[in-house]
């Protein structure tokens, strides 16, 4: 008899060796998961006893239905539900009691699980490095420090891959908005619930060197990631709020390196400035809307001076980069109890700098000092608010309240705009119809090409397939657009001599042949640097132009 039962055993007749394994391998996976489960449980604060005695008692009722039923399909297809229903019962109830990424069986788990090892190899070369100049080790999974380290992990790693300069966290009921500035346009991303966003604020806060406690007063401070061997300098800016704590985190980009050349001017523009450098003394208006590269453009003209054979002095309400061998003097608020903006400025003005940058005018004693200072042999670069070079004419004007001295010491004026630069990777050629050319009076034989932002593209399968270039938005980077005049004696007569603004402006159009911003902007798009629609945009965002469209 017993072998009669081995040889069956051997060739298969009573038992099958697949089966078995299968039975072996389910059976095992039981108590594997009830050890999972009980250390998760406790690490979620769920009810031990509850899904414990649950699991084991569900893997039980299966395996005995297994062994009870006659049909071996049967009986696996009980143990498996049977067991399978209350885990995922459990996956369930443990999901919504943690963030978003550590939950199980989502659809952006299954997606990790394929990429795990790259994912895994990326977070073990990256390191988040405080203000203080201490590398982060990371956490012990399952903890507030963890949860906050992993969050701040990858909106830093995911706003860097996306190219944008600035995330913005504000809060909305039960979650919070998160937005991303990329290329200067707002994009808006998935909403954060908000104890997800208390760990990474609170992370953010600590690694910055903040008061994790202050919820009230704003702070701001500084940490740096680490990626290989990139490092990108983040800059966290907290205020209070009646419905709870903003969050903006500014990416620092380094702009030492940027020179006249770099900003997009036209040709002749980039060497009107140039000659700048070689001017003894006068002033410089550069103008244009707010967050429009101003200050950039005056660092720009700063940055053309040799600072080790001259004194380069500048004043602002806040620095936007440090300026090699400059002295960049601020105006904060604790200046206001005892002195104004132009007191500050005359007090730079009389240490005798060769070279002044004033980061703001808006009153008349900064305009009229630094036209003082401009005529007593210093060069100075001076930032104002306007939409275009007549309007900036006219306001300074006002301003300095002495055409002749405005004649005498104004060098010339800048006005800019910032437009996006399409993706050279995915941008699409097309032919514009003769209505869009006849719009912007263009000529037919000299647009016979424009450039749009590339429409999504599918793979074999039918999926969409983002460009990596520009992460599917169809614009990299940025370039500025300027409307700009330099003086000449027969403009600076007209200056002191010509009462009415339109009719300056018909001697810049008719002497200097100054382009509009509009006409400018234009000459961009047709050389494939921007697209019509972003020049429609950006134009049409701001105040009425000094010209007409037509023209």
């Amino acid at each position: 008899m017993v072998q009669s039962l081995l040889m069956a055993v051997e060739y298969g007749g009573y038992i099958s060796i697949v089966k078995l394994v299968v039975l072996v391998g389910l059976f095992l996976l039981w108590p594997w998961f009830v050890n999972w489960a009980h250390k998760d449980a406790k690490a979620v604060s769920a009810n031990v006893p509850l899904w414990i005695g649950a699991i084991l008692g569900a893997g039980a009722l299966g395996f005995l239905l297994w062994c009870l039923i006659p049909f071996y399909i049967g009986g696996l297809l009980a143990y498996v539900l049977a067991l399978g229903g209350v885990a995922l019962a459990y996956v369930r109830h443990r999901n919504t009691r943690v963030l978003d990424f550590d939950r199980l069986l989502t659809l952006d788990h299954l997606k990790s699980l394929v990429k795990k090892s790259e994912k895994v190899a990326a977070m073990e070369e990256f390191m988040f490095i405080t203000a203080r100049n201490n590398e982060v080790p990371k956490p012990e999974p399952r903890t507030p420090t963890f949860f906050g380290y992993r969050s701040t992990y990858d909106v830093v790693t995911d706003a860097a891959w996306r190219r944008a300069s600035t995330v913005v966290f504000a809060p909305k009921g039960d979650t919070y908005e998160v937005t991303y500035m990329i290329d200067g346009t707002p994009t808006r991303q998935p909403a954060m619930p908000r104890d997800q966003f208390e760990y990474l604020l609170h992370f953010c806060k600590e690694v910055a060197g903040l008061d994790s406690k202050e919820k009230r007063k704003p702070q701001k401070g500084k940490f740096r990631a680490r990626q290989e061997k990139t490092n990108a300098e983040w800059e966290v800016v907290t205020a209070g709020s009646t419905a709870g704590e903003t969050l903006r985190l500014n990416r620092l980009t380094k702009e030492d390196t940027l020179r006249v050349a770099d900003l997009g001017l036209a040709p002749d523009h980039v060497e009107q400035m140039e000659h700048l450098k070689d001017r003894e003394q006068g002033l410089f208006l550069v103008t244009g809307p707010r967050k429009n590269g101003v200050t950039t453009t005056m660092y720009a003209l700063i940055r053309n001076h040799d600072a080790f054979l001259n004194s380069i002095n500048t004043l602002e309400k806040q620095i936007a980069a440090p300026l090699l061998n400059v002295t960049q003097t601020v105006y904060t608020l604790t200046d206001t109890g005892t002195t104004t903006y132009a007191k500050k400025l005359q007090s730079i003005v009389r240490m005798g700098p060769n070279v002044v940058g004033v980061g703001e005018c808006e009153d008349a004693e900064t305009a009229k000092v630094a036209s003082a200072a401009a005529k007593d042999g210093k060069l100075v670069y001076l930032v104002m608010e306007a939409d275009s070079v007549l309007q900036a004419l006219g306001k300074w004007l006002k301003l300095v309240e002495d055409r002749k001295l405005v004649a005498e010491t104004l060098l010339g004026i800048s006005n800019q705009r910032i437009l996006r630069k399409l993706c050279p990777t995915c941008k699409q050629g097309y032919a514009p119809n003769k209505e869009l050319l006849k719009k912007f009076n263009l000529p037919a034989d000299k647009a016979k090409v424009l450039y749009r932002p590339g429409k999504e593209v599918y793979d074999k399968r039918g999926k969409p397939s983002t460009c990596q270039t520009c992460q599917g938005t169809g614009f990299v980077g940025r370039t500025a657009v300027f409307e700009m005049i330099v003086f000449d004696d027969e403009l600076r007569k007209a200056i002191r001599t010509v009462k009415q603004l339109p009719e300056i402006g018909m001697e810049f159009r008719r002497r200097a042949k100054m382009l509009y911003l509009q006409e400018q902007a234009l000459r961009k798009a047709i050389a494939g640097t921007t697209a019509i629609n972003e020049v429609l945009r950006v134009l049409s965002s701001g105040k009425k132009q000094g010209a007409p469209a037509s023209q």
